[in-house]
């Protein structure tokens, strides 16, 4: 990582999560010379697909937007989560080392409200959250990235990224002690990921409700402009609590070369700063990747391309010393931080519709991983709904969709299942890699992997990807369907109809292939129920039933009111599969019982 002016003041906190870790190795151990193949993405930033094109290939930094661990995420969250394993694991098969940072929000605005309300620690509250995130992310089989860094143990980075805006003349501290943004000092804000007219990002327009929301702001009382967003929330003895406010100290190399202190005040960060700076502590001033919900592009995104972009052409390698950061760094044009590019390509993924609408808490039509998904085989046809659609795309979440998804896990598992069966008693050990001649099944099954790479390189063509498994899977079916009608034909010797089982070797191969992309064929770890996640005060339900149960009751509840007696059968269903019953009460709140 290029240096940065100053340096922080050692901590006794380390700002690493010590979390399960990828195999992805540093910048600095990759061998540049390896051979990566094409891929086209959908850049957010060009509004057009294009090459990727890594600065370092195949060494790819990869930085993806994590969970606010206040609650459980919901399966909307989770299409982000495994879009980026797909992406990932497509990055990984074309040759490419993926370096990836997910960062955890374990502060803000809810995070504090939920402490207050069931009287726990932030500590305490976020533990049992991340827990439980990383659960999940092991149920849906999702590729670990190499750290997941927390924002509290981060503190002095973010601290050191506003001083470097302020030196920029894009930070400024109001009279009582917040730090904010200067929306109106930055040429083209709102216009790199979607396109905004400042009018539109005026508080109370359309669009600007969104940003209120989104950085949930209980100080903006004293901002110099309605569009500035909160870099460094100054402590409120009415609304912070101790364990979550810091009182960081950078130090500065001065004008002559000494060391200078800088406190920016008692406070907490603003969500927007912690991304900015946990990319830059771990993967550098310039990233390969960037991804995250197509909800974040504003004001998220469009933020923390203000915080740290500037224009290609002034790309620069600037120096540690303040003095010199003056020189290099024109603030006239009025550049992020970093003085230098912050990402190259960024990518983002449609919602999850519940009907027609988003699946969001806010709007109250959320579901939970475990609460959608209560059977290992409806956690796997949730991952194959996801990994087999077009990312970009809407995914409306629908009992029909996930019945559909189940139905084709089971071809699929089934097929390789008679595959290997067949294999293990001829003695063939799956894996043929010579001559495919005379074998139908093994000429189709390389046309179909090689399809299968043109389409996963498209822009993660998925769809197409999918199509290529099942003509995989449809040529082992044809060739046992042609041998079991064979051996019904009394007039035919049957002792010389034989598998095709260099085909069905190939075919074997290629399923195994094509899974390092798709990740379903895994057996699902049983829901752990790890105590040490309990709070004391928060059981997590509603009088003593679990959370996800009464979510389902809710939505069955909507379906009801909307006449849609087809949705509020199968949650019903759904609820009794969860062991619990649930009694209508004309005029009143169902009942739910254990069953």
């Amino acid at each position: 990582m290029p240096p940065v002016s100053g340096q922080l003041r050692p901590t006794s906190t380390d700002s690493v999560s010590s979390l399960p870790m990828s195999s992805s190795s540093s910048a600095e151990n990759v061998d540049c010379t390896a051979i990566s193949r094409p891929l086209t993405l959908y850049n957010s930033l060009s509004r057009s697909r294009a090459p990727f094109q890594p600065q370092k290939p195949p060494y790819v930094s990869m930085y993806t937007c994590g969970p606010t661990v206040y609650d459980c995420a919901h399966v909307g969250n989770f299409r982000a989560f495994l879009t980026y394993d797909v992406l990932k694991r497509v990055l990984t098969y074309l040759g490419y080392d993926v370096d990836h940072i997910c960062n955890l929000t374990d502060v803000d605005d809810k995070i504090i409200k939920r402490c207050e309300r069931e009287g726990v620690t932030l500590l305490e509250l976020t533990r049992k959250f991340e827990s439980k995130f990383f659960d999940d992310l092991e149920a849906l089989n999702i590729i670990k990235a190499r750290e997941y860094p927390r924002a509290t143990d981060n503190i002095d980075e973010m601290a050191k990224l506003i001083l470097d805006l302020e030196k920029n003349g894009l930070a400024y501290q109001s009279d009582e002690g917040s730090w904010y943004f200067s929306v109106s000092k930055k040429e083209g804000y709102g216009t790199k990921l979607v396109d905004l007219k400042p009018e539109e990002m005026k508080l109370g327009a359309s669009g600007a409700g969104a940003q209120r929301d989104m950085d949930a702001d209980e100080y903006d009382a004293e901002k110099e402009g309605a569009r500035d967003f909160c870099l460094w929330k100054a402590f409120k003895p009415e609304f912070d609590r101790e364990d979550a406010t810091w009182d960081p100290v950078v130090v500065m190399t001065g004008p002559d070369g000494e060391s200078v202190e800088r406190n920016i005040g008692r406070g907490r960060p603003g969500w927007h700063l912690e991304c900015s700076a946990m990319a830059r502590k771990y993967l550098g001033d310039t990233i390969d990747l960037h991804a995250g919900g197509v909800d974040l592009k504003f004001p998220h995104h469009e933020n923390e391309i203000a915080q740290m972009y500037t224009k290609d052409s002034d790309y620069v390698v600037y120096s540690m010393q303040w003095v010199l950061f003056d020189k290099i760094c024109d603030t006239s044009k009025n550049k992020g931080a970093n003085c230098a590019p912050f990402c190259n390509c960024w990518i983002h993924n449609g919602f999850v519709n519940i009907g027609d609408e988003k699946m969001s808490k806010s709007k109250g039509n959320f579901l939970t991983l475990r609460g959608a998904c209560p059977t290992a085989d409806d956690v796997r046809a949730y991952r194959y709904l996801v990994v087999s659609s077009q990312y970009r795309n809407p995914l409306s979440f629908t009992e029909a969709a996930l019945g559909a998804a189940k139905g084709a896990l089971k071809r699929l598992d089934r097929a390789k299942q008679m595959i290997e069966d067949a294999l293990s008693v001829e003695g063939v050990d799956g894996f043929a890699t010579g001559s495919v001649g005379g074998s139908e099944i093994a000429t189709r099954v390389e046309k179909e992997l090689a399809n299968f790479e043109i389409a996963i390189a498209d822009d993660l063509s998925m769809p197409r990807a999918s199509a290529c498994l099942f003509s995989v899977v449809k040529a082992a079916e044809t060739e046992f369907k042609r041998v079991a009608k064979a051996s019904k034909n009394d007039g035919e010797d049957t002792n010389e109809v034989t598998l095709d089982f260099t085909g069905l070797a190939k075919v074997k191969q290629a399923l195994e292939q094509m899974d390092k992309v798709f990740g379903i064929y895994y057996d699902v770890p049983n829901e752990k129920k790890d105590e040490s996640n309990y709070i004391p005060g928060d059981t997590g339900d509603s009088e003593g039933i679990p959370e996800e149960v009464m979510q389902l009751v809710a939505l069955r509840s909507a379906a009801k009111d909307a006449k849609d007696w087809d949705v509020a059968d199968s949650l019903r269903a759904k609820i009794t599969e969860l062991g619990y019953a649930v009694k209508d009460v004309k005029g009143g709140v169902p009942i739910v019982t254990k069953a």
